[in-house]
This record gives structure tokens, C-alpha cells and sequence, in this order.
């Protein structure tokens, strides 16, 4: 090796990207009377940034219930759940509430919009009740909006909103805390065949563009076409 050579810095490999989701051995156990119900069966699962995975399975497969986990709206029998690095295990409610705030987006199935606001406040609402700008917040909000194709129904109700747009609205409001995390559940499941293709694309878009992780669960194999991973789940189990 030359003189020139040594003198020539090394370049460090760049890091490794830190898992945002980590699921390592967890339960889901319920009660019934004297019946013991095993919603989750040791479960393990690594999710990467940017993924859209999505989990498949009939119902009572489990899929609901491991979102719910993932999301904090639940708590497992048994297992460790890291969002972002963070041991939720070991996190307060309120500690939790907090990493959920700053870290997660939810989609629900039925949408969750106000029906008496219209589609710019449903979208401003996880943080109307916080101390941001309001004129700064209504700009997010617009173009959230304008982001999901809605701009021209910005001041619309939910009543007086089809199903997609609805679903839109909901996408859009996932994502004004600039989320790393956007879990949907069931989210093309009141919607027609071509506008759950639109939601589907939309999802994956974030991804993409976005560098947003999507964790989906659905009945719906147009979300496992679009999706970079498809997890099978069945009777509680994670089967591949």
C-alpha cells in the first residue's frame, strides 16, 4: 500500500436502520367463565422503516388484537412489544399516551370522524387541544388534505362525504403529528372494489414517499398486492 493509500480515510459503514416495530414471544390471553381464550400465541415480529406490511388472516385470526397491541390501545398477557426502541412494558399510561401522541397514526375501519366537523377540523383534531399555532395547524391540515386529493372538501361534513373521501379524511388526520407509524385496521372494508384500490395506493404512497411504516390488517387481498410484506396469521398464531 502506498504512502497516498495510508493516508486515505476509511469509510465507516452507514448504521444499520433500528426496527420500529419489535414483537418478541407475546400472548394475548382472555377469560370467559372457566374458559381461557388464546386471542395471541407467541407471536414474533420485526417491522423495518418505510415497510407496509400487512396482516392477513380470517376473523378471530388475531390480527385486530395484535394491532391493538402494537398500537397501545391494549396490553399483552405476555411478551415484550418495542416501538421505536422504547420497552412499552416499562412505559407508564401515561408515558405510553405520549410515545402513541408522537410516534403512531391510527385508521380505523369505521373512520372515528366527528360527524358536526368538517373534514379540515377532523384532521386538526389530535392536536387542536394542544398549544400549536393555529394558523400553522389549519396549514397542515389543507395540505393533508390536498396530499389525499380533498382540497375541494375541506369545509364538507363527514355526512356529506362518500365512504373514500371519509376514509381520505382519516388518512390525512393519521398523519398530522408526523407519525412514523400509521396502523390501519380493516381499512378498505366499507369501500367498493376501485376506491379501496385509491386507499391502498395511498398507503403504499406513504411508504414510498414518505418513509412512513404501515402496518395493515385486512380481509382484502388488494392491500397484500400492494403491500411489500403480507404476515399470515391464523387461531392466534403467526403462520409464515
Amino acid at each position: 500500500m502506498t504512502a497516498v493509500e495510508d493516508a486515505i480515510p476509511e469509510i465507516a459503514p452507514a448504521p444499520e436502520p433500528s426496527p420500529v416495530i419489535e414483537i418478541n414471544d407475546v400472548w394475548k390471553l382472555h377469560k370467559l367463565g372457566d374458559e381461557v381464550v388464546r386471542a395471541l400465541i407467541s407471536a414474533e415480529l420485526t417491522v423495518m422503516p418505510g415497510e407496509f406490511v400487512c396482516l392477513m388472516g380470517p376473523s378471530g385470526s388475531g390480527k385486530s388484537t395484535l394491532l391493538n397491541i402494537i398500537g397501545g390501545l391494549d396490553r399483552p398477557t405476555k411478551g415484550s412489544v418495542l416501538i421505536a426502541g422504547r420497552d412499552t412494558a416499562k412505559l407508564t399510561e401515561s408515558q405510553f399516551a405520549s410515545l402513541r401522541h408522537d410516534t403512531i397514526g391510527f385508521i380505523f375501519q369505521s373512520y372515528n370522524l366527528i360527524p358536526f366537523l368538517s373534514a379540515v377540523e377532523n384532521v386538526e383534531l389530535p392536536l387542536m387541544f394542544e398549544p400549536y399555532d393555529r394558523k400553522s395547524l389549519r396549514k397542515r391540515a389543507l395540505e393533508l388534505l390536498d396530499l389525499v386529493g380533498l382540497s375541494h372538501r375541506v369545509h364538507h361534513q363527514p355526512t356529506k362525504m362518500s365512504g373514500g373521501e371519509q376514509q381520505r379524511t382519516a388518512i390525512a388526520r393519521s398523519l398530522i403529528s408526523s407519525p412514523t407509524l400509521v396502523l390501519a385496521d380493516e381499512p378498505t372494508a366499507n369501500l367498493d372494489h376501485r376506491t379501496g384500490e385509491t386507499v391502498v395506493r395511498m398507503l403504499r404512497d406513504l411508504c414510498s414517499t414518505m418513509g412512513v411504516t404501515v402496518v395493515a390488517s385486512t380481509h382484502d387481498p388488494t392491500v397484500a398486492d400492494e403491500a411489500s410484506r403480507v404476515v399470515r396469521m391464523r387461531d392466534g398464531q403467526i403462520i409464515n
